[in-house]
């Protein structure tokens, strides 16, 4: 693999599958795959974008917000992540790499499936960040679950509290600190348009995602604050490994995609810099897909 900046055939850039057979319990490591993603912990180069921006990114240990949190951190953002208490060694590499740029580093622990940590979780950003201008919602859960009769309540519920209940507990608690200029940035997926049969409750948060933060966009209009979506397609991230596809679909994760191989977060960071920044002023409501050649509807 060469420079990522180095102009190449985009097919080719990144590692194919078949790919090892890797189960790994919920929530899953980043540094437990294999191949190990990139979330442009060297492979990522700032410029600036972002200098002097205060940003919150949930689910930063890890995968898609790993790599914003990374990015923003080398365009000149302060950074508090959010995740899960398990995750902790994955977070510990992200808040030394955005030490590492110069920057502060905010470090939250905890389950966003609880309301009154949601609404802590950024009370403790905005008072240690002194301040909040970046609102990336960001983590997720995603379980394949082959029959409808498989998806228990507990699953439902789970799912739902995790990608949309604390959406909005998190933006609910968010607006008001952010001030005119502030970019919310939420992500969603593929599976909005496209669900696969295996995800019924995941594809169902991730439509609602898109329904949302479009209605959000237009309230927050009105202050001056932006609102965005990303939707990624295949991405080379724990959620995959940890019962987000069965095993031996991770083996050939990303292969149906017109790249042949997945997306590697690192690819998707330019996109959450993009909305973040000042230079995306006359981009709301939108919804940004990144799906390997597939597109959105």
């Amino acid at each position: 693999m060469t420079d990522r900046m180095t102009m190449q055939d985009p097919r080719a850039q990144y590692p194919r599958p078949p790919f090892p057979r890797q189960p790994q319990p919920v929530p899953g490591s980043a540094a437990k795959m294999d191949p190990v993603p990139d979330h442009g912990e060297t492979s990522y180069k700032g410029s600036g974008r972002l200098a002097g921006r205060k940003a919150l990114v949930t689910g930063g240990d890890s995968g898609i917000g790993r790599a914003a949190a990374i990015a923003f951190a080398r365009e000149g953002a302060d950074v508090a992540i959010s995740y899960l208490p398990a995750e902790r060694d994955d977070a510990a590499e992200v808040i030394a790499l955005i030490e590492a740029e110069g920057r502060t580093a905010v470090d939250l622990p905890g389950d966003i499936t609880d309301e009154s940590w949601c609404r802590e979780l950024v009370a403790q950003a905005v008072a240690k960040l002194g301040g909040l201008d970046i609102l990336v919602i960001n983590a997720g859960r995603q379980q394949n679950r082959e029959d409808i009769s498989k998806v228990s309540s507990e699953d439902f519920d789970r799912t739902l509290k995790t990608n949309l209940y604390a959406m909005h507990w998190i933006a609910q608690a968010a607006v008001p600190h952010l001030p005119a200029g502030a970019a919310v940035i939420t992500t969603a997926s593929i599976q909005a348009y496209e669900p696969s049969a295996i995800l019924l409750d995941y594809a169902t948060t991730k439509a609602g995602i898109v329904a949302y933060t479009k209605a959000l966009a237009k309230q927050l209009l009105e202050k001056g604050i932006r609102a965005n979506v990303v939707a990624p397609g295949p991405f080379w991230t724990p959620l995959q490994s940890s019962g987000g596809q069965p095993p031996e679909a991770v083996m050939q994760f990303g292969s149906e995609s017109q790249y042949g191989r997945p997306g590697q977060p690192v690819e998707i960071a330019p996109v959450y810099v993009l909305l973040a920044s000042q230079e995306a002023s006359f981009i709301s409501g939108e919804v940004y897909g990144v799906t390997g050649g597939a597109g959105v509807a």
